[in-house]
């Protein structure tokens, strides 16, 4: 099953609907896309769900800018890594399977603060690189729910026209 683009453009309207302005929405997809990037894979969902409650950010619109964002995930993870190696000028990490394995074997309690290590240095890369991918997002969606609202029908989301 595709997601058109109508489906999408309703749905979003949908949460407007909810008394979202077009900024906060534009904010909630924004954080969602960057914290979809964080580094420690099976977070992210319970991540944004917690962000969107401290912030008071809708939590469904939080969840698409997580879900719709998630291959970056996977995208950014080496070169977060890289990121987090060289400014701490921690040597690279290995990353063929056959010399994982090697050491798993050699060398477990080794393998593990290895692997420990390189989670940090991800964290670190995604910490620096995080807050870009964020105020870009929002650069580029809060626009776009500007004119979602502009096109909608002002009679089915009475609460946020004219808001910015």
């Amino acid at each position: 099953m595709t997601l058109s683009h109508k489906s999408l453009a309703a749905r979003l309207l949908h949460l407007l609907r909810q008394g979202l302005t077009p900024k906060k929405l534009a904010l909630s997809l924004a954080l969602g896309i960057a914290l979809s990037c964080f580094p420690v894979f099976g977070t992210t969902t319970i991540l944004c769900a917690l962000v969107a409650v401290a912030f008071r950010l809708n939590l469904p619109a939080i969840q698409i800018g997580n879900y719709l964002a998630l291959p970056l995930q996977l995208a950014l993870f080496i070169p977060f890594m890289r990121i987090g190696e060289r400014i701490l000028r921690a040597p690279r990490f290995p990353l063929s399977p056959d010399q994982l394995v090697a050491m798993a074997k050699a060398h477990p309690d080794q393998t593990m603060r290895l692997l420990l290590g390189g989670q940090w240095h991800c964290i670190l890369g995604w910490l620096l690189i995080a807050p870009a991918i964020a105020l870009l997002a929002f650069l580029i969606a809060h626009p776009l729910m500007k004119l979602l609202v502009r096109r909608a029908n002002p009679d089915e989301i009475p609460n946020v026209i004219g808001q910015r």
